[in-house]
This record gives structure tokens, sequence and C-alpha cells, in this order.
């Protein structure tokens, strides 16, 4: 059972960066794909960045590509989200994701891909 805690939410004004952290406890993190999830007011949640184990494969959906870059420091079972020129329509709730895995260069799509998650951490971005 692996644990995860996202930190780094907060308010910032379009055109801004935040940094996001989820620091992964109780498992051994470098058997572990991660993601990064977001879920805004009504919407569903959805996938925008994956890490495959080693960090050598990296995913994303378009509308975060080119702004958002997803890394992972296995030294310090720590994944983090750098968002890059943000604007409101990345308001969110922000979810670090986890899976237990033996292929180093994968990554996965989709929340039922998932089994372990953190609690999230809240993004907000002023226009």
């Amino acid at each position: 059972q692996v644990s995860l805690v996202e930190s780094g939410g907060g308010l910032v004004q379009a055109g801004g960066s935040l940094r996001l952290s989820c620091v992964a406890s109780g498992g051994t993190d470098s058997a572990y794909a991660m993601a990064w999830f977001r879920q805004g007011p009504g919407e569903e949640r959805e996938l925008i960045a994956a890490i495959g184990r080693k960090g050598w494969r990296t995913d994303y959906t378009d509308s975060v590509k080119g702004r958002f870059t997803i890394s992972r420091d296995n030294a310090k079972n720590t994944v983090f989200l750098m968002m890059n020129s943000l604007k409101p329509e990345d308001t969110a709730t922000y979810y670090c994701a986890a899976r237990a895995t033996t292929v180093d260069s994968t990554t996965y799509f989709g929340a039922l891909n998932y089994p372990y998650w953190g609690q999230g951490t809240q993004v907000t971005v002023s226009s």
C-alpha cells in the first residue's frame, strides 16, 4: 500500500507558474508509474500528465503540452508537476496517482488504471 501526499497548489494569476509535488510513502517509488490528474467543478477527472517508473517516458494531454512538465526524483520518492503559462481554465483540484508496474517505459491512461490516489491540492488561476 502506498500513500501519496500532494502539495504546492494555490492561487496564481494567469500567466504565472506553480510547481506541484507528490511524495510517496509505504512503497518503493521506482516501482510505480505515476500521473497527475485534475478535476474541475462539475467535470470528470482527467489525466493531464503521466510518467513511467524510471522517468524515461512522459505523456501529456494536448491542453497542457508545452506548458506543463512532469518529472520525478526516485531517490526522494517525489513526483513533480511544473506548470507554466497558467490559464484560468487550469483551475481545478489536482491529484497525484500511482500504479505498480514492472515495465520501465510504460505510462498508463485513465483513472481506472491507478489504484492509489492522493487527497488533491487546489489550483486556482485568476484572470
